[in-house]
């Protein structure tokens, strides 16, 4: 057998090594705009609310809504299983730490997927003028993508931790034809989650309209502990902008990324926004929402596989209600609330007008002491970004 030739490791960053520099030009806050697209749907505010059962329930869809941001409804999570999904998620926020995997196991394992549910959870958040946004695994797509197509949702977002345009499958089954699927589908399709420059180039030729980046990040995933794979954020944001600029130049089509997981606070937003992100999907923020269906608590997608858990839940507390989280005014001074307000002081600070001037003339240093430089008393008392 050939002797392997030596890894040549590549230096990667996660977004707490790298810090946005300041301009010598710099703005007014009002006249800052943090407006974005994702595909043909307009944000007042570059936000969205993580596919995930702790975070985004109708309700909630509707109140990110209101505020000019977004969430994604699960279509295979307990909204979908259960008449009264809110008794489901009191059992999930009380059960032991000890029973926690074998229970969340059973809960999305006795109860199939309705499609009566899936209608109803729809067009509760239509009722009520909510942008309309859902979510499945590549295995269930074309079932329920057809039943999305039928009512005439915003967009289908195609989500799993890994995705490819190649599968070899040991059955001989087919993958996701996503070329195929989105032709098929009368509503844009979303995709994720990609973390490299060649894997993002790919999945732009597919007729997809955004690509969702971020794999093992989150705060409740346990993908890279358990697997051992992933991409630190600040770097897989940047290759997969370069793929997506690079897709515009020769095209003229521009498809929209979204920065998926590892997201903490509203400094974390802006450096993803820096890195090329045209919008950020966040969980655990917005699971600390008094509106938010986790009660206090947030677990991973793929914490109830019945083959490898890969999620933890953890204890995120309730610290203030959505409207305070997303557009203030904050209480607090760790950059967990008036996330719209930080985005836009933090524009204006690096003099950007526009999303497209903090993609293209903003300077992104490596930075790996800008958390800790000067921080010793806020560290050792508890305060400010050590909360």
């Amino acid at each position: 057998m050939p002797t392997k030739q030596s890894i040549q490791f590549k230096r990667s960053y996660g977004l707490n090594e790298i810090a946005l520099v300041p301009s010598s030009y710099t703005l007014d806050p009002d006249i800052v705009d943090i407006s974005t697209k994702i595909g043909d749907l307009s944000l007042k505010i570059p936000i969205i609310g993580s596919a995930m059962d702790s975070v985004v329930s109708p309700d909630m869809a509707v109140a990110l809504s209101r505020f000019g941001a977004l969430g994604v409804l699960n279509l295979e999570g307990v909204q979908t299983r259960y008449d009264n999904p809110d008794e489901i998620l009191k059992k999930i926020a009380d059960v032991p730490k000890s029973d926690y995997v074998d229970f969340m196991q059973s809960v999305y394992r006795d109860k199939p997927v309705s499609e009566s549910l899936i209608r109803k959870r729809i067009r509760a958040i239509k009722s009520r003028d909510g942008a309309v946004v859902v979510s499945s695994t590549p295995a269930n797509a074309v079932k329920l993508g057809a039943i999305a197509s039928e009512e005439a949702v915003d967009a289908f977002l195609v989500q799993s931790t890994v995705v490819s345009t190649k599968h070899k499958s040991a059955n001989g089954a087919e993958a996701l034809d996503l070329v195929a699927f989105c032709n098929a589908m009368s509503v844009p399709v979303w995709v994720g989650n990609a973390a490299t420059y060649e894997v993002t180039k790919t999945l732009l030729r597919t007729g997809v309209k955004a690509i969702f980046v971020g794999i093992g990040p989150g705060a409740a995933c346990t993908t890279r502990g358990v697997l051992g794979v992933g991409v630190p954020m600040a770097t897989s944001i940047s290759d997969a902008a370069s793929a997506r600029d690079d897709y515009y130049n020769e095209t003229g089509n521009y498809i929209s990324i979204v920065a998926d997981g590892g997201i903490v606070n509203s400094g974390d937003i802006c450096k993803a926004l820096a890195c090329g992100a045209d919008a950020v999907m966040i969980g655990s923020p917005l699971a600390r929402a008094k509106e938010a269906p986790g009660k206090g608590f947030h677990w991973g997608m793929a914490t109830p596989n019945a083959v490898l858990p890969r999620g933890a839940r953890i204890h995120v507390g309730t610290v203030a209600s959505l409207e305070e989280i997303l557009i203030g005014p904050s209480r607090s001074d760790d950059g967990s609330q008036n996330l719209a307000g930080a985005i836009r002081t933090c524009m204006a600070t690096v003099g950007a007008e526009t999303l497209h001037d903090m993609h293209h003339a903003i300077e992104v240093i490596a930075a790996p002491s800008l958390l800790t430089e000067g921080k010793v008393y806020q560290r050792d008392q508890q305060l400010g970004m050590y909360k």
